[in-house]
């Protein structure tokens, strides 16, 4: 069965893509309900009344973009109304922020806003779903927000992969991203090192190993395909590199197979796998670090536990 569509929910929230200059369809409910609920209105309010939320995922804005977009917001005005929720006498962004902060360049007195009742869940999820939708979020924000979903409000890699319109291995496969240590994590982040470096790192056994490999493959430069035959290599030898003094490690073909045998694995399961292999013989071994990954994992092989 496929997935939903991603953005259904944020659809939903915003009440379609709804012009501020078309009129507002004719209401189905009855005049007396509707006079009262105003919540579809556009309203005008002072920039100085909304803040960023807490729970946006997105924490990186290219300068050169909001300018962009600041000089299209000169010209041809915010079209599409930012959607906030009342806190506390302000109003707390749901979508929009890069309209808000390309306001604040231009130090627009007003912008306009429609108000939506949401709870931090559902305000997390429309966040994901907004960004994921343009393709805003680098890897590592992505990741954090499903983490956040999952630790914050319990929800299964399942139930995040339907809400925002993903496969459960995409989901997995993201937030396994946060296992790496913080100074792989930031090579990822400034794009020094790719996803596909990334994922095939989390190959090797420790932080030390993991962080002394991502700085080899950043001071030579090397492909997703070298990266495995580097990794294939430290892992049957069991040795740990030094980035000073390494020398370039020729691709070892046999060994290469395996790891990216080991990778398939990987994304299958969502979670570290061990492949040992010498001469038609070896054993494969799945990690696993909660009951909830091992159920996973046995859904997965079609085991019962039962």
């Amino acid at each position: 069965m496929s997935k939903p569509a991603l953005g259904r929910g944020l659809g939903a929230l915003l009440g379609g893509n709804q012009s501020l200059n078309q009129p507002a369809p004719a209401p189905t409910t009855p005049p007396a309900a509707a006079a009262t609920d105003t919540h579809d209105r556009v309203q005008r309010v002072a920039l100085s009344r909304i803040r960023p939320s807490a729970l946006q995922p997105r924490k990186e804005f290219a300068p050169e973009a909001l300018q962009e977009l600041a000089d299209s917001i000169r010209e041809q005005g915010i079209v599409q109304p930012l959607i906030v929720r009342e806190r506390g006498g302000f109003f707390e962004l749901i979508a929009g922020e890069r309209r808000w902060r390309a306001a604040q360049l231009l130090n627009l007195p007003e912008v306009p806003i429609i108000t939506r009742e949401a709870d931090d869940r559902a305000v997390l999820e429309l966040a994901l779903i907004e960004n994921l939708q343009r393709e805003n979020l680098n890897a590592l924000e992505e990741a954090l927000g499903y983490a956040k979903l999952s630790e914050d409000f319990q929800l299964t890699q399942e139930e995040i992969a339907t809400k925002v319109g993903k496969s459960r291995a995409a989901v997995a496969n993201a937030t396994r991203l946060l296992k790496l240590p913080p100074s792989v994590q930031t090579l990822l982040r400034e794009n020094r090192i790719s996803v596909g470096h990334a994922k095939v790192i989390l190959g090797l056994p420790d932080v030390i190993s993991q962080s002394q490999a991502a700085e080899r493959i950043v001071k030579e430069g090397l492909n997703v395909r070298q990266t495995e035959g580097l990794v294939a290599k430290l892992q049957t030898r069991g040795q740990k590199i030094s980035a000073a003094n390494a020398k370039p490690v020729a691709i070892v073909p046999v060994d290469s197979n395996i790891a990216r045998l080991e990778q398939k694995m990987r994304e299958k399961f969502g979670t570290k796998v061990h492949l040992k292999y010498s001469h038609g013989k070896g054993a494969v071994e799945i990690s696993f670090f909660s009951d909830n990954e091992l159920q996973r994992v046995l859904e997965i092989l079609n085991v019962s536990a039962d």
